[in-house]
């Protein structure tokens, strides 16, 4: 029994995996119909997420997972001088039994002058965890050349957590 799924399950692929999926699906057919229902991150068109009705260009919705325990799964990016731990996504992929391969988003905000500022999601003397008061103060991500491949179904949520403009889409 890995990753926490139930040996005795008779399904081959878990909720994570078919919202993810589904993300994927949304992202390669992003269209500008505005929509102005409650947002969903498994149904909604892409760009539902910014706000109840569609002011920008999306390409990406930005996901966090969850582990078994309920903490944020996160990876690592290269390139920034302060910050290397993301616990924010973008799907790329999704292949084989549930495997997917995940952009490291580089999580941010906006300083006084408009520029993009990362913020160090490990702050502090605490190397080993996510500081939960740093994710608060993200509101702006940018695409970091690095992946990575996760098998989808040792997660146990997803929570979208914006539509954005990443300048990936072809």
């Amino acid at each position: 029994m890995g990753c926490g799924r139930d040996s005795n399950s008779n399904s081959s692929n878990g909720c994570v995996c078919d919202v993810v999926r589904a993300i994927k699906d949304i992202q390669d057919n992003a269209v500008d119909d505005e929509c102005l229902d409650c947002p969903s991150c498994f149904l909604e068109p892409l760009g539902s997420l910014v706000s109840p009705a569609r002011r920008d260009r999306a390409d990406t919705r930005v996901f966090v997972l969850k582990n078994a325990d309920g903490s944020p799964f996160h990876a690592f990016f290269s390139g920034e001088t302060n910050a290397c731990v993301s616990i924010f996504f973008r799907v790329e992929d999704v292949y084989d039994n549930c495997c997917a391969t995940l952009r490291v988003l580089i999580p941010g905000r906006r300083d006084d002058n408009g520029r993009f500022i990362p913020v160090n999601l490990v702050a502090g003397g605490d190397r080993c965890c996510i500081n939960l008061e740093r994710v608060c103060q993200v509101d702006r991500f940018r695409a970091s050349n690095d992946c990575i491949t996760v098998d989808l179904n040792c997660f146990c949520a997803i929570q979208c957590i914006a539509d954005v403009d990443l300048g990936l889409s072809d």
